[in-house]
Formats: C-alpha cells, sequence, structure tokens
C-alpha cells in the first residue's frame, strides 16, 4: 500500500509494471497462473481442437489444466494440456503444489455419477490430490473435507508444508465464500478453520495465495475496492490476522482482478484480470527501488576530547591546564571534553598555570580544529515508533555539497516508497524496519548522475 502524499511530496509513480502475457488464448478464459521452474501452470476454458467446445450439461464450457514453458526471457512456447482422468467430463483447477514440486491439489468437481446428468443438478467444487507425472495426473485422490453440499476450491499450501488455505461456502462462514485453512497433524489435515470477520467478509473471498513471506493474497467482492473483485493482502500478526490491505493500482482496476501469485522476492509475479473484456493472464514487475548496498547513516559529532598527554602521564605535577575552545567557552583539567555547536573553525589553545610559582604560561598548546558534517544523504526522523502511528521523515540535514539533488526516493523495507524531501508514513505492522533514502542529483556534463543512499531501522512496536 502505498502512503497518501502530503502537499510537500512529489507524486508517486506506480509501484508496479503489468504485461498482458502473450500465450492467453484471446476468446477464452485464461486464469490462476502458478509459477514452475520452467514457466507457468494455469486454467483455461479454450478448445482442446476443432470447433466444439466441451461444456457441462448446463452448457458451461470446462475448465483444464496448461503448461506454458519459457522459451527464452520474452517469448513462451505454445501451451500444453495436463491431462487427468477428468479432462474431458468435469472441471479441472485452479491448482497448487506441495512443496515437494510433485504432488498437485487442484479444485475440481465432486459428484461424478448419474446425478450430474439431471437438469436441475448443481454440482459443487472440491479439492483434489494427484502426482504429476510428465504431463499426466495420476493416482487421484480426494480431500478429505469436500462435501456434495458446497463448494471447496482454491487450494494454496505453504511453504513448509504445513497449511492448506483454500476459499469454501461451508455453512458458517461471513458471507458467500470465505478463506479456510487446515493444518497438517499427525499425517492429515486438521478440520479446517475459518479466518474470522477481520479477513473474509459479507461478500466472497476467493483464490487464497500464501506467499513465502507469510502474506496471504486473495480476491474479494467486498466493498471498498477498485472494481467488481480486487486483490488484497493481509498477514498473521501475534496470532492475529491484519486488516486486509488492498493492492493498488495497475494490479487491481475497476474490472475483475484476481488470482494473485509472486515469486519469492516480491519482484514479479502473475494475476488474472477481465480489464480487457476476457480472463487474461498478467504479469507485474515492481518498480520499487532498492539498493543491495547502502550506507549506514552516520550521526554527525561536535564533541571533541581535549588532552594534554604530559599531564596524563605525571598527574602529581603542580599544574593547571586551562583550555579556550574557540567557540567562547572553556574548561579545566588534563584531559576535557568538549561538545561544539556545529561546524566550523576552530582555535584551540591551552595555558599551563604553576600552581607554585602561579606563572602562567600562555597557548602551551595551540591548533585549529576543522569541523564538518559528514557528507551523505540524511534521514531525520524517529527511531522507534508504534503500528498505525503517524510519521513524518526529512531529508533537510542532507549534505552533499556541489550536489543538484533531483530526487529524494524512500524506500520504507515493508514494499511501500514515497518521494520527495518530506515524507508522511505508517507502519501497518510491529517489526524492524530498514529504511532506505536515495538522492539522485541532476545529470552532469556527459549524462553522469550521481546517487548516495542512506539506511536506518525503525523499531515498530504494537499498538499500546
Amino acid at each position: 500500500m502505498i502512503p497518501l502524499l502530503t502537499a510537500a511530496q512529489e507524486k508517486l509513480p506506480s509501484i508496479y509494471k503489468i504485461t498482458k502475457m502473450s500465450f492467453n488464448s484471446g476468446a477464452f478464459s485464461d486464469i490462476s497462473p502458478v509459477i514452475v521452474k520452467d514457466g507457468i501452470i494455469f486454467c483455461s476454458d479454450k478448445r482442446f481442437s476443432g470447433p466444439k467446445d466441451r461444456t457441462t450439461f448446463e452448457g458451461r464450457r470446462l475448465y483444464n489444466i496448461y503448461l506454458a514453458e519459457r522459451k527464452d526471457t520474452s517469448d513462451w512456447r505454445k501451451p500444453q494440456e495436463i491431462k487427468s482422468e477428468r479432462s474431458s467430463l468435469f472441471n479441472n483447477g485452479p491448482l497448487c503444489f506441495a512443496p515437494d514440486g510433485k504432488t498437485v491439489y487442484f479444485t475440481s468437481d465432486v459428484e461424478t455419477g448419474k446425478a450430474t446428468k439431471k437438469r436441475n443438478f448443481k454440482n459443487h467444487s472440491g479439492i483434489f490430490i494427484s502426482d504429476l507425472a510428465g504431463t499426466n495426473l495420476v493416482s487421484l485422490r480426494p480431500f478429505a473435507f469436500n462435501n456434495q453440499q458446497y463448494d471447496v476450491g482454491h487450494p494454496s499450501i505453504s511453504n513448509d508444508g504445513k497449511y492448506l488455505f483454500f476459499a469454501s461456502s461451508m455453512p458458517g462462514g461471513q458471507g458467500g465464500s470465505d478463506l479456510f485453512y487446515c493444518e497438517w497433524m499427525n499425517g492429515q489435515w486438521s478440520t479446517p478453520v475459518n479466518l474470522g470477520p477481520k479477513v473474509n467478509s459479507s461478500g466472497s473471498e476467493n483464490y487464497p495465495f500464501i506467499h513465502l513471506s507469510g502474506k496471504l493474497y486473495f480476491s474479494s467482492d467486498r466493498p471498498g475496492g477498485k472494481g467488481r473483485l480486487d486483490i488484497y493482502y493481509t498477514m498473521l500478526n501475534l496470532g492475529r490476522w491484519d486488516t486486509p490491505v488492498l493492492m493498488p493500482d495497475p494490479i487491481n482496476s475497476s474490472s475483475d482482478d484476481f488470482a494473485f501469485v509472486a515469486d519469492d522476492n516480491l519482484q514479479t509475479g502473475y494475476f488474472s484480470s477481465n480489464r480487457q473484456r476476457n480472463d487474461d493472464i498478467y504479469q507485474f514487475t515492481s518498480t520499487i527501488i532498492r539498493k543491495a548496498t547502502c550506507d549506514t547513516l552516520v550521526e554527525n559529532n561536535y564533541c571533541y576530547q581535549m588532552i594534554e598527554e604530559n599531564a596524563v602521564k605525571f598527574d602529581t605535577l603542580p599544574f593547571r591546564y586551562e583550555w579556550k575552545f574557540g567557540d567562547g567557552e572553556k574548561g579545566i583539567g588534563p584531559s576535557v571534553v568538549h561538545c561544539y555547536p556545529g561546524p566550523g573553525s576552530y582555535l584551540v589553545q591551552l595555558d599551563v598555570v604553576n600552581l607554585i610559582t602561579k606563572e602562567v604560561l600562555f597557548n602551551e598548546k595551540t591548533y585549529s580544529l576543522e569541523i564538518r558534517e559528514v557528507e551523505q544523504p540524511y534521514i531525520s526522523g524517529p527511531d522507534e515508533a508504534a503500528a498505525t502511528q503517524s510519521l513524518r521523515f526529512t531529508a533537510d540535514e542532507t549534505n552533499l555539497p556541489g550536489w543538484n539533488i533531483s530526487r529524494y526516493y524512500w524506500n520504507f523495507g515493508d514494499e511501500t516508497i514515497a518521494i520527495g524531501k518530506e515524507v508522511d508514513k505508517t507502519f501497518i505492522r510491529p517489526g524492524t524496519y530498514n529504511i532506505q533514502l536515495i538522492v539522485t542529483a541532476e545529470p552532469e556534463p556527459g549524462g553522469v548522475v550521481r546517487e548516495a543512499c542512506v539506511c536506518k531501522n525503525i523499531i515498530i512496536a504494537p499498538q499500546p
């Protein structure tokens, strides 16, 4: 979620760039991408071959599962079908892979008997488990909590294999369909648990995707979105799910946007949308800038220790040491610490008084002290705060002599950015975040662009 701009901030660029995938089938629907090693597995209701659609008894086209392999970094091979014994008669997908990369959980129709031939029969979806052998799904077995009275589907398994998230219209939910999870315990999936009213709504929640980071992405038609179906994410925080966050443009639009998945680094991924009439698959790429190496912010230190070395060695001699620090202040002692008001040139002088003879040796030691600020971008802002607290960060104390600065770019370490010399920010979740400030200068003669980066940590505590 992008922080709101203040008058002092510049207009933010979109943090995502999207591209419609070349393997979309045009007049048919292509949905629910899954990232695999060599490409993408997705669902489509396109025809196998020839002019005839494969349809259910009610005339709805059947969805089946396809693999689109990468040809190179920018092109894709023609999708090939991943078949099962259900391919020609029942819907197949959406799906997910277990951590072993071979076990597939996919959505399909529960009832397969004579009842499906009755005109007034409404089939329900369930989850089925299978093994991927080449381009075939084999050894199908049903999920223990499938039911002929309601829908169960859209599976997503956590990276450690311990949790299975899915959508269901089973009784006791908040709306049309809710998100549930099961835990793998003693060799089986536990009883489904509803994620509760903070995640689920009076509308319908579908297409969960649990990311390696712990973020749970899903789609919902709840009020307050950008379109009819929008993509949100939430995270488990101290045993409770956070209030879902609406993904920004152009991930969401005024159309249906759903079935979001992302790579491990959240830098690229895919989602489905009907923003161009048909359901198609789009790729997104993050435009967020985050430097791999960034200098740690150095605090300016204007305090210095003055030492008369001989006095330290022979501290029994009867002398008094009087320091003039060059800023109107004085100090007494063989070793003193003085803090200057700021950068500048200061003439430090030491007078030595013989306490026996009262003789004064003026300017026994004299030297010029040059104090300069560290040349760096500078982050002014709190080191600690509470979640949901409104914070302000500024770069007013940036010290880069000779730079004609064109942009101040902030990366807050939580997938949000801001642009401007003074920015506002609210952290949603507790944790430690590494803030980067990247300062860019106007191009110099020859096209050279200077850039500098500093970072600092901020600790965000739970709400009081």
